[in-house]
């Protein structure tokens, strides 16, 4: 069993992420002999990729006693992994772009008064789904910005409308990734989307088990597809909880009084991190 940890370097860990590292940790320490535990930085982000942030994920995780295989995969090494799947699904006729602006979208959902709703809001209303090859150049040609969206009802006919997978926390699904609608998988100037880069990442590394949080239960419908699209290795996935505040809000990088390095700095032992998170040491 192969498990990975995958945070950006766009910020402190905090105790969710040590809970999100632990729990990964946990299940390939579970596996015995045949566990392994890969670190990844998710640094797509570029512009707020900082080599701080990264040089202080590693000093967290090993303050935690953790230990994983070298060498770390770092995203901004592999954009031309991603610019390959994109390339594939475009051959597929699965893509297209879409010049709105957030403020344009907006306005579109709003004329067509009752618009379709994911788990996440109302979905992309499909504008430039319909745009000529010809217009869309145009509007490249002339630097307009645009996201690469994927056509979700062509990918589900192409891809198979009874694509299954497995969470060992929460059952068997059939995947349905219609409710998300035609998603970004890249934008004009990033090669990739976290949707995309996932999957990709998860093959590259061998990732026989992808846990996260349940707040990335949804779309792990549109990750199937896309690794059904791909021709890539179906993980299984198991989503635990989400580590929240006292007030049940879930613990975000801005929140600088429960990052590990402030928590250590008030004396916290890593002991206490994991008697603090429900793990055994």
């Amino acid at each position: 069993m192969t498990t990975r940890f995958a945070p950006s370097p766009t910020g402190w860990l905090h105790l969710g992420h040590a809970y999100a590292a632990l729990f990964a940790a946990a299940e390939a320490c579970r596996a015995g002999a045949a566990g392994r535990f890969l670190l990844r930085l998710e640094d797509i982000d570029t512009t707020r990729s900082r080599s701080e942030y990264e040089a202080a994920i590693y000093e967290d995780l090993r303050w935690l006693g953790l230990t994983w295989e070298e060498p770390v995969r770092r995203q901004s090494e592999h954009f031309q992994d991603y610019r390959n799947a994109l390339a594939k699904l475009d051959a597929m006729g699965l893509l297209y772009p879409c010049f709105c602006t957030r403020k344009e979208i907006q306005e579109e959902i709003a004329r067509a008064g009752a618009a379709p709703h994911g788990p996440e809001g109302p979905l992309y209303p499909g504008t430039c789904r319909s745009l000529s090859q010809e217009e869309a150049q145009q509007r490249k040609t002339a630097g307009r910005d645009y996201a690469l969206r994927l056509d979700i009802e062509k990918a589900m006919a192409l891809g198979g409308r009874e694509l299954v997978w497995e969470d060992l926390a929460y059952g068997t699904f059939v995947a349905t990734p219609e409710v998300l609608g035609d998603v970004v998988l890249a934008r004009k100037e990033t090669p990739t989307s976290y949707h995309l880069a996932v999957v990709v990442d998860d093959a590259a590394q061998d990732i026989t088990l992808v846990t996260r949080g349940e707040d990335l239960l949804t779309a792990t419908h549109l990750h199937r597809l896309l690794q059904a699209l791909l021709g890539l290795p179906v993980p299984q996935w198991k989503h635990h909880r989400l580590v929240t505040d006292s007030e049940g809000k879930r613990l975000a990088k801005r929140d600088n009084a429960r990052a590990l390095r402030t928590l250590r700095e008030q004396g916290w032992t890593s002991a206490r991190v994991f008697t603090e998170l429900g793990f055994a040491r």
